[in-house]
């Protein structure tokens, strides 16, 4: 069974109604990435890093998987599928997708603010002003903010090198390192990328563009991997 390697970000969830970041209307519109997504952000105040996750929890709890997450649930059928999610909702594992690699973090889930490894299933409930982790340190997002290190991108890259076919679906490959990935992918290896708005992939792939939304191009995907397969 070929291994299909999957690379979703924001674009994947827009359709089940979670806000984007960088589109217009989006999110760091309504806020200063610095102050809300940034290690300095959660030092100067906590509380409305708090705020900001726990708004986002509260809106994915309302959300259900879109056809373009179930689509991938299809192709487990043909495919040995591997998802790498640059997204923070569980809508690839409340679709039913079996293996998800989450590069940024987990809304329902957060940790220790002194031991990454100390985790804490919490589901779409928020985490209140003061509440403390196991270990007594403050409690925050398991959430990989920028400026620092992002934990699975050795195994990332690992399951990138081993794509038999690779698929990249609503991201812009601006945000690194997630999105030199592509560069671990064998030149052999077919490219899809699927994207609505005009996408430059910097890549010596061959690679075939799906000019649509998540849910379409996911269909359209299946169905030239499919051809390709008979």
């Amino acid at each position: 069974m070929k291994k299909l390697v999957i690379l979703t970000g924001a674009g994947m969830s827009a359709e089940s109604g979670i806000k984007t970041f960088r589109d217009s209307g989006g999110l760091w519109e309504q806020y200063n990435v610095e102050e809300v997504a940034s290690i300095e952000g959660w030092y100067r105040n906590p509380d409305l890093v708090q705020k900001f996750y726990n708004e986002r929890r509260r809106q994915l709890g309302k959300a259900a998987p879109n056809t373009g997450h179930t689509g991938l649930v299809a192709l487990e059928k043909m495919f040995d599928v591997q998802i790498i999610t640059q997204n923070v909702d569980d809508l690839h594992e409340r679709a039913g997708s079996s293996n998800v690699l989450h590069l940024h973090g987990l809304l329902t889930r957060a940790r220790s603010s002194k031991n990454p490894d100390q985790v804490v299933e919490i589901g779409y409930r928020d985490i209140v002003p003061g509440e403390k982790a196991p270990d007594g340190s403050p409690l925050r997002p398991d959430i990989v903010w920028f400026g620092e290190a992002v934990p699975s991108m050795e195994r990332a890259a690992d399951i990138a090198s081993q794509a038999d076919l690779f698929a990249v679906i609503g991201t812009s490959l601006n945000v690194y390192p997630a999105a030199g990935l592509v560069h671990y992918v064998p030149l052999s290896t077919p490219v899809f990328l699927i994207d609505p708005k005009p996408v430059l992939v910097n890549t010596n792939h061959q690679v075939h563009y799906i000019s649509e939304g998540a849910g379409k191009g996911v269909a359209i995907l299946a169905e030239k991997l499919r051809q390709s397969a008979s």
